[in-house]
């Protein structure tokens, strides 16, 4: 088995990337079906050059996100821009199997990766960007407990046109109570 569940869901558990699923990633990431929605979508995406960027992630807070039961990679997720002052961060998640898409894997990963940064990484407040016109990932982090902080207007070009940036945020306090293994007494 590649992966070594860390952080477990219901539906999903979060893991260590594994650099043997570079050819996947960088298949996604070469799909404007997945990357239209990414800030990689301008990007060439080779496979040594998909390899040498899953070691750098795997020295970070980057999961791979795994169905449970089937063990099948569905996408990755991470805790990046950690300042350890102000105690925020920022995530970022993408699914790159069409047919996983917007059936809830995403926002259960999402929930589990803020529930790590508030309650194992001690972080106060986390943060995410995405486009106006990616509706179903703004329904999903509402779920999840963010709430828009602000608009970038009209700063991202894709397909001929213009669209808004969302700041969305998320305080510890607003997230709930925490799904991870209780300390024994």
């Amino acid at each position: 088995m590649k992966y070594f569940p860390k952080i477990v869901g219901d539906r999903v558990y979060l893991s260590p990337i594994s650099l043997e699923d570079a050819e996947r990633y960088a298949a996604w990431l070469n799909d404007f079906e997945v990357t239209k929605y990414l800030t990689v979508a301008s990007a060439q995406i080779s496979l040594h050059g998909e390899r040498e960027a899953l070691v750098e992630l795997s020295k970070q807070q980057t999961y791979a996100i795994v169905e449970k039961g089937t063990d099948e990679l569905l996408g990755n997720c991470g805790i990046f821009g950690i300042n350890a002052v102000h105690r925020d961060a920022e995530v970022g998640i993408f699914l790159g199997p069409a047919g996983k898409r917007g059936k809830g894997y995403g926002t259960e990963a999402l929930s589990l990766l803020c529930d790590y940064g508030f309650n194992v990484l001690n972080l106060r407040s986390i943060h995410l960007r995405t486009y106006a016109f990616n509706e179903r990932a703004v329904a999903s982090y509402r779920k999840v407990g963010f709430k828009e902080a602000g608009r970038l207007r009209e700063n991202h070009y894709y397909g001929g046109k213009y669209y808004d940036v969302l700041l969305m945020d998320l305080l510890a306090e607003e997230f709930g109570p925490s799904r991870l293994p209780p300390v024994a007494p």
